[in-house]
């Protein structure tokens, strides 16, 4: 039986946009299982130490966009660098839209990404609960049902575990992947996620320790 790889990330990250055909292949390669956990950047990084990206000194934007563009080019992967509904008035109930469809065994991944192109690539509103609707109908996925359950005791008690879980575990960034010991920020370290799950080691010493706090 395949690994696990959590994935702690918001539905307005471009890196998780941008990584997404890349951590799919990893996925698929080695038969691995994906566990989306959507977290509140906002309330998770007043503990963790995160900046949100329009808090930044502009020579930091600037870098950001840069970095946008070229991982962009390298990966194929369209973007635009300042789309029309970014930063989003609400991304919690986009990812509360991802965790009822995984929670139904749907295709919660695609539904990911198509949410995060929908920001990204399409300029689309996904705080307009009318938008996640439209989108999850596109993928085939049953959007008014999905919709109705990002507001469910079920989905709201996860949400909550997902802040406590990203807190606990030092959750800074978007997105964050643990894999046993392992622990990641960012899609420019996916081969890392694609070695361990090969069974190479990647983590010795006192990184190896670091993994082992962060994974509990």
């Amino acid at each position: 039986m395949g690994q696990t790889v959590e994935c702690f990330y918001t539905l307005s990250s471009p890196w998780m946009y941008l990584g997404g055909p890349q951590l799919s292949e990893i996925l698929k390669r080695h038969g691995a299982t994906l566990l989306l956990k959507p977290y509140d950047f906002r309330l998770v990084i007043k503990h963790t130490g995160g900046i949100p990206l329009r808090t930044r000194p502009e020579p930091r934007q600037d870098y950001h966009a840069l970095e946008l563009d070229r991982w962009s080019r390298y990966l194929k992967v369209p973007i635009k660098l300042k789309p029309k509904h970014y930063p989003p008035t609400d991304q919690m109930n986009a990812g509360r839209m991802v965790m009822a469809a995984q929670a139904r065994g749907l295709d919660a991944f695609g539904l990911s990404q198509a949410i995060l192109r929908a920001l990204w690539v399409e300029d689309r509103d996904i705080a307009d609960p009318r938008t996640r609707i439209a989108i999850a109908e596109e993928e085939g996925l049953p959007g008014e049902a999905l919709h109705r359950e990002e507001q469910s005791p079920s989905v709201d008690a996860e949400w909550d575990r997902n802040n406590q879980e990203a807190v606990q575990r030092g959750v800074f960034g978007a997105p964050t992947f643990f894999c046993g010991d392992l622990w990641l920020w960012g899609q420019d370290r996916l081969f890392f996620l694609d070695k361990h799950l090969a069974g190479e080691e990647v983590q010795s010493g006192p990184s190896a320790k670091i993994g082992k706090t962060r994974a509990a």
